[in-house]
């Protein structure tokens, strides 16, 4: 099962996304989709499991959810908006991953993109950064990797463009 995970949209769909996500199975999208156009569009495009975010109207709230746990192959997944990451995790995803003990936790909120492993709670965080011309971060980021079975492999970190540009372009 081959993965994309994006975050931090905040109402715009980078065209580079879906020639980067086009052999995905799924798109995980980490929150702060920033209006329910983006949540529909990559719904269309690939099947979506995605999370609301602090940005997020209604409307988006609506048609997701403040966090998701599921099993993608044999790794249980939780992803939530405002995540953090080892030794600095959000109260609310602290509670969860000791609740839950994922393998595999995702989250947005920083913009930075980060992989890190947690050998104190067994799970790799994967936040992969922004994907939206508005925001902290001066390239825009996501993340594609391949669940096999009980394996996570072949994880790379995209980066396509210069936060503000309304197209893509090669970072500097």
């Amino acid at each position: 099962m081959r993965i994309g995970v994006i975050s931090d949209t905040h109402g715009w769909v980078d065209p580079a996304v879906y020639e980067h996500f086009a052999e995905v199975d799924e798109i995980w999208h980490a929150g702060d989709a920033g209006s329910e156009d983006v949540i529909t569009e990559l719904e269309s495009f690939r099947p979506l499991r995605a999370v609301w975010g602090n940005i997020d109207g209604f409307d988006v709230r609506r048609a997701t959810g403040e966090y998701l746990f599921f099993t993608a192959g044999r790794k249980k997944v939780l992803i939530i908006h405002i995540g953090g990451y080892p030794g600095r995790y959000s109260p609310r995803a602290l509670a969860l991953i000791r609740e839950l003990k994922p393998d595999i936790f995702v989250c947005g909120h920083s913009h930075i993109v980060k992989v890190i492993y947690d050998r104190d709670h067994g799970m790799l965080c994967i936040n992969p950064g922004s994907a939206g011309r508005t925001g902290i971060h001066k390239v825009m980021t996501m993340i594609r990797f391949t669940i096999d079975d009980d394996r996570v492999c072949d994880l790379e970190v995209i980066e396509f463009g210069r936060r503000g540009n309304n197209q893509a372009s090669v970072p500097e």
